[in-house]
């Protein structure tokens, strides 16, 4: 069979899995709806985390980033797994015994304002919004070559599905729909990993692979090392060898900050910290976050092997290809417009670095513009008419800069010439990962404004229906705009939520840390700290991606920080401001000193404030 054919089987088995599951999770009470009736197992929900966290950013775009980074692309292993010891050890036992429903919850009453439970809700919906345009932008890019669609209508197609299981089973229904999403994108991450090592290296193991030798009849000669090859190949193209260290932009202040931005971001997600207060005690929900470091491990520690055959295969398959004798996968992912070539006249493919680059990405390019996906002279002319001489700073000018990094791990299976079935099973991973990551962020804005603004501020009496109706309605709204930032999206998957880390870095973490470790801090310290934090880390990521402003140096970096690792001084600038203004304002009541005192005592001991056990709760 083709594999649009198997794709249309594993997507629709997958698919109505997902529908399956939710219709038979579904719920008619609030606990239900936000967090799973707390009864969710530590090991299923730890799966569920790793779903939810593992986005398409991990199965779609992080290896194709590493491909093209090299080294450097190490950061995004280091910073999102590194957080799971920040999320384990500082927040997620203190906020399951703290017992509320969502994270703006936490700061409402931690703070004992309405005003900083407002600001918490605007932070968590503007770092969703942000987080699950990147899951829609992946979504789009899976639909749009492996079933041929339009990018848009994949995108509809994919925010259609997670609106029906997200508001018929809320969060119950997307935990165990995650739990099932989780085998799915693992084993469409590991099958193709293992298939190509030991077709490269003889290796079943992507990780020893990795680091063995090639396979005499691709290498042409015995005992030559996969990274040795692809140091080579690299050098010869004009690129920097693949295993350097701190090349380019990324020297070690960005690596730095950019890693730990990641990690502080991690462990303040929301639509992650929110898993958290699903399961039964904190016991479990320290175990929680065992399980899922664990099954993410899977996937963080085979990436890298992943990049590495993707950039070996791309380098040979394309390099000095004839015109007519191009891949079938080249050709393939040419009509969906993510990957194109600018022919100067002699019909040769070349893939170099710099100015010579004959690669390029689309997709900000409207297709009336184009007469066909692969550019040649005659298809882009001067004002005057004459052929176009500038046709390749025309492209450069429109972000054209190399193929597109999301499609790199999608199409490393073609490139590798595996059998048709894995190919498809790719595309329905890609899928899995993109939705259960949606799902879980369309909550966390339905939870902030139907249970945060709607419930706790606006309307304390509503009933349970009102409250539920509330909350599906507004999943509703926000899969529209959703599916609009999944259309236009400003960068790469991986880029998309490296910003939404960001933001969390900077609005979250130092409020939560400080909100359960130091009882001094009061509410406008720490609301002040928040619109510091975010507001400094948004003007910066919007200024940098869509204003073209200069990365600033403040005088210390040479190559000026990059807007992925902003949110390292956004968290910085929060925790200033927050303990400047600490002394200078009045702090918190002795009842939520008292609050505090619970939350960090030991499960048992001491006064207990049961805030579970209200019914406003």
């Amino acid at each position: 069979m083709s594999v649009q054919s198997w794709t249309y089987i594993f997507v629709s088995l997958s698919f109505g899995l997902y529908l399956f599951i939710a219709w038979r999770s579904r719920v008619r009470d609030t606990e239900g709806f936000y967090v799973a009736g707390r009864g969710i197992p530590a090991a299923a929900n730890g799966m569920a985390t790793a779903a939810d966290w593992m986005s398409a950013a991990s199965f779609i775009s992080m290896a194709g980033l590493i491909s093209t980074m090299g080294y450097s692309g190490g950061i995004y292993l280091m910073g999102w797994t590194g957080g799971y010891v920040l999320l384990a050890l500082l927040l997620a036992p203190y906020l399951r015994k703290f017992g509320h429903y969502t994270v703006p919850d936490f700061v409402g009453d931690r703070y004992d304002s309405n005003i900083a439970r407002f600001v918490a809700v605007l932070c968590a919906i503007f770092i969703s919004f942000t987080y699950v345009a990147g899951q829609m932008r992946g979504v789009g890019v899976v639909f749009s070559r492996f079933l041929e669609v339009d990018i848009n209508v994949g995108v509809v197609i994919g925010m259609t599905i997670v609106f029906i299981y997200a508001t018929l089973g809320g969060m119950k229904g997307i935990t165990w729909t995650q739990v099932a999403q989780y085998w799915v994108l693992i084993t469409a991450f590991l099958i193709p990993a293992i298939a190509i090592s030991i077709k490269l290296t003889g290796q079943p193991l992507p990780q020893i692979g990795l680091g063995s030798t090639l396979d005499t009849s691709i290498a042409g000669q015995s005992g030559v090392y996969l990274l040795e090859k692809l140091n080579q190949i690299q050098s010869d193209l004009g690129f920097g060898r693949y295993t350097d260290t701190f090349t380019g932009n990324w020297d070690k202040v960005n690596v730095f900050c950019v890693a730990l931005a990641l990690m502080v971001g991690t462990a303040g997600l929301p639509h992650v910290l929110v898993r958290f207060y699903t399961v039964k005690s904190v016991q479990a929900a320290r175990w929680s976050a065992f399980w899922a470091l664990l099954f993410i491990s899977f996937l963080y520690l085979t990436a890298p092997a992943t990049a590495a055959f993707a950039r070996f295969y791309m380098l040979n398959s394309l390099n000095g290809t004839q015109a007519d004798e191009l891949p079938a996968w080249f050709e393939n992912w040419e009509k969906t417009g993510l990957i194109l070539w600018f022919d100067d006249g002699d019909g040769i493919m070349r893939y170099s670095a710099g100015e010579d680059n004959e690669i390029f990405r689309t997709g900000a390019i409207p297709a009336t513009e184009m007469t066909s996906i692969r550019v040649t002279h005659q298809q882009w002319v001067d004002s005057d008419g004459e052929r176009g001489e500038d046709a390749r700073p025309l492209l450069r000018q429109r972000g054209l800069t190399g193929p597109d990094r999301d499609i790199i791990v999608l199409a490393t299976p073609e490139m590798a010439e595996l059998a048709s079935w894995i190919i498809a099973l790719v595309a329905a991973g890609g899928l899995a990962a993109a939705l259960s990551t949606a799902s879980g962020l369309l909550l966390v804005i339905s939870s902030s404004v139907a249970h945060d603004l709607y419930y706790r501020v606006l309307n304390p009496a509503a009933t349970e229906k009102q409250r539920l109706l509330v909350g599906r309605s507004v999943i509703g709204i926000a899969v529209v705009v959703a599916g609009i930032f999944g259309i236009y999206p400003p960068a790469f998957v991986s880029q998309v939520v490296a910003f939404a880390f960001g933001l969390a870095a900077a609005s979250f973490f130092p409020t939560i840390v400080l909100g359960i470790f130091n009882k001094r801090v009061g509410t406008i310290p720490a609301i002040c700290g928040m619109l510091a934090g975010i507001g400094f880390t948004g003007f910066y990521i919007i200024a940098c991606i869509f204003f073209d402003m200069e990365p600033w140096t403040f005088g210390l970096f040479a190559n000026g920080i990059n807007p992925q690792g902003i949110g390292t001084f956004g968290m910085l600038l929060n925790f200033l401001v927050t303990l400047t203004l600490t002394p200078l304002f009045p702090g918190p009541t002795q009842e939520v000193k008292n609050m505090v005192d619970s939350v960090r005592e030991p499960e048992g001991i001491g006064l207990a404030v049961n805030i579970e056990a209200s019914p406003e709760h």
